[in-house]
């Protein structure tokens, strides 16, 4: 079997692989994680039928832990989309923070939206109420645009249960209640640096809104909507459980008369992460004012075909981390790297490294953690946060940048009406801009945890 330095040029060589046919030859994501593991395997040496064996394992194994939480997510998201309640949260955000501060709450309403939804489709949802809030704003549709989708962009990446933090938590084996704790601490100023990048640069590139429809306008098209209370309850009541679940764990570590017994039991059932989500997709049911069967059955049936890729990619990612999980790595890393403290920072520039070459945030965070999930102890990652602090890390890389090759920056152009050159500048510079004050922050908390812990 392969090892040492050897090895490592096979893990760039694979790494390239997935690079050149998902970005140059259109190779599905799903299809090129899939070789690069066989190849990989068989190239270092392993036996043939180990290979096989690795593969299927490490596809089962990663969709057996999160494939539940996916599909229950993209359920809830299908419910927010079509019953109006995105609108909603977006209205009770501005009425709270102020029309004087739109900037800032179309950034708090993207990072909410984009919980539970992708940040393409949350875009595409909000684009006509962004359009009209800055006509009625007298702001620049590139200014509340780029706010909008940096909003997104930061809980995408960060918050479970969107796929690609939920999929690098199982593959890192990170508990998901802290990641997601975490990721909503790490996210909460991060939003306010998009709000503040689009109100001082973006809002130099005015772009008229020319709004097609007033906000009334946009409530009509969906009839009935739904109460604040019950547009927020299918986003929060899952956040509260998981994190609720993710204390009971604990209960050593303090006050340990008061989640024990029964009680713990039920909080650990209730907040394990597929029980959480599959409760906040019968809420989301309850939010729609005309309840059919039409509900619980074409638009689950959506919400699952929504999944279905990202339940694929997922598990090709599992089974490529499994195969590097299997090969002798471990030695080289710790004789090169170890001591040196670098580990967050090495799975931050492997996943901008990955971000900027395939495109997709998500392809970048799988990718990263099938690469760094066999290295934490080398890195001095292998403790319960050292895990939660290296999906964030990834997440601050998957966004890292944002140009031509991602699918995201195309929408945001098409729905601001941006040229191409002002979208670099705009919005590019932006994910870099975002992408580094995240992997900053998040070495300041993973420090001052490590001195708590």
């Amino acid at each position: 079997m392969l090892e040492g330095f050897p090895l490592v040029l096979l893990l760039a060589a694979a790494v390239a692989f997935i690079i050149v046919a998902t970005a140059k030859l259109d190779l599905h994501a799903f299809l090129a994680l899939l070789i690069a593991a066989y190849l990989t395997g068989l190239a270092a040496g392993l036996d043939p039928a180990e290979v096989a064996s690795l593969v299927t394992d490490g596809f089962g194994g990663i969709l057996g832990y999160i494939g539940i939480v996916i599909v229950a997510g993209t359920i809830i998201g299908t419910c927010l989309e079509r019953s109006g309640a995105a609108i909603v949260i977006a209205e009770t955000v501005l009425d709270y923070v102020g029309e004087e501060y739109t900037t800032q709450v179309m950034a708090i309403t993207g990072s909410i939206v984009s919980i539970p939804v992708f940040c393409d489709s949350g875009f595409v949802i909000l684009s006509g109420l962004n359009r009209s809030l800055a006509e009625r704003s007298g702001l620049s549709l590139s200014t509340l645009g780029v706010a909008l989708a940096g909003g997104l962009y930061v809980t995408h990446v960060f918050v479970p249960p969107t796929p690609g933090p939920i999929a690098a938590a199982g593959i890192i084996g990170a508990d998901i209640g802290l990641v997601m704790l975490a990721g909503l601490i790490v996210s909460a100023p991060i939003v306010f640096v998009a709000a503040t990048w689009a109100d001082r640069v973006a809002s130099n590139y005015h772009i008229d809104p020319n709004p097609e429809m007033t906000i009334e306008e946009i409530k009509s098209e969906y009839g009935s909507m739904p109460s604040r209370a019950a547009s927020f309850a299918p986003l929060l009541v899952p956040i509260v459980l998981i994190a609720l679940g993710s204390i009971a764990a604990y209960p050593e570590a303090e006050n340990p008369e008061l989640i024990t017994g029964t009680l713990q039991r039920w909080l650990l059932f209730l907040g394990d992460p597929a029980v959480a989500l599959i409760i906040g997709a019968f809420i989301a049911f309850a939010i729609v004012p005309d309840f059919t069967s039409d509900v619980t059955d074409e638009w689950v049936s959506d919400g699952i075909k929504n999944a279905a890729v990202i339940l694929a990619v997922t598990g090709a990612g599992g089974a490529f981390g499994e195969v590097l999980s299997a090969l002798p790595l471990e030695n080289f890393i710790t004789d090169t790297l170890g001591g040196l403290g670098i580990g967050l920072l090495a799975a931050f520039v492997v996943a901008a490294a990955m971000k900027s070459a395939l495109g997709s945030s998500t392809v970048a965070i799988l990718t990263t953690a099938g690469l760094v999930a066999p290295l934490l102890g080398s890195l001095g990652l292998d403790t319960e946060i050292g895990k939660v602090f290296t999906v964030l890390a990834i997440g601050a890389g998957s966004m890292t940048v944002s140009h031509a090759n991602d699918s995201y920056f195309w929408i945001i152009t098409e729905f601001t009406d941006m040229e191409t050159s002002t979208a670099y500048q705009a919005w590019t510079l932006a994910t870099l801009v975002l992408g580094l004050s995240s992997i900053v922050w998040i070495v300041v908390l993973r420090n001052v945890a490590g001195l708590a812990f």
